[in-house]
């Protein structure tokens, strides 16, 4: 059986319950991304993308082989956008790393979106929820509402991240309280426990951004390099 093989059979059973392999794998990879987004680092975006295509194959469970036997449309789909806005923030973040990054080694200079970009995200979250609720009716989705909500909010938090805005955590956080009690109900177990991580994660990420924005700004060292267009 050679790895490719491996990877789409293998499961961890935990009782009666099945997990798949590359549920955990891609979990853990999203982890890791998750861990070199809050240093700013420009790893953390490939690294993201290989999560995301392991994820995108568990929750597609239409054409794919789970155990859950379950298609959450949402999640599968927001795997789908997070490749694409991830290449477009892996760009974005080498190119301020090319030009100076922060004096602290990261690739960017995190900052607090303004109030009109603030205003924007708000508008952006109900407008995508709205249109993914009506398209989530028309193809199928195990949670409409939820599944948009999760959906919207994973778009506007990466590309938040992509941006350098430290408001993009707060948006993780209202994702990942809906997202748990789905996953949960839908049977992705490890995606769950994953997800509840994220959430308190999510919170010191938060902060460290807050902290590292506030002492990089009163750094006369510090280049003003924000996130290049």
């Amino acid at each position: 059986m050679n790895v490719l093989n491996w990877l789409f059979e293998a499961e961890l059973h935990i009782g009666s319950k099945a997990i798949l392999w590359r549920e955990i794998i891609g979990n853990l990879f999203g982890l890791a991304s998750a861990l070199g987004g809050m240093r700013r680092r420009v790893w953390a975006w490939p690294v993201g993308i290989v999560g995301n295509v392991l994820l995108f194959t568990v929750f597609l469970g239409a054409v794919f082989d789970t155990p859950q036997q379950e298609t959450l449309w949402g999640q599968a789909g927001r795997q789908v956008f997070f490749i694409a806005v991830s290449v477009w923030g892996w760009y974005r973040w080498s190119r301020s790393r090319d030009a100076g990054g922060a004096s602290d080694g990261g690739a960017i200079v995190p900052r607090w979106a303004t109030w009109g970009e603030r205003a924007q995200l708000v508008v952006l979250y109900a407008v995508g929820t709205a249109f993914f609720w009506w398209l989530f009716g028309i193809i199928g989705s195990y949670g409409r509402f939820t599944e948009a909500w999760i959906l919207t909010g994973s778009i506007l938090a990466t590309y938040g991240m992509a941006r350098g805005w430290t408001e993009f955590w707060l948006i993780w956080i209202a994702v990942d309280a809906v997202g748990v009690p789905t996953l949960i109900d839908a049977g992705f177990y490890p995606s769950a426990v994953l997800y509840g991580f994220y959430g308190a994660f999510c919170v010191v990420g938060f902060v460290v951004w807050a902290r590292t924005r506030a002492r990089l700004v009163t750094d006369p060292t510090s280049p003003s390099v924000e996130v290049v267009a």
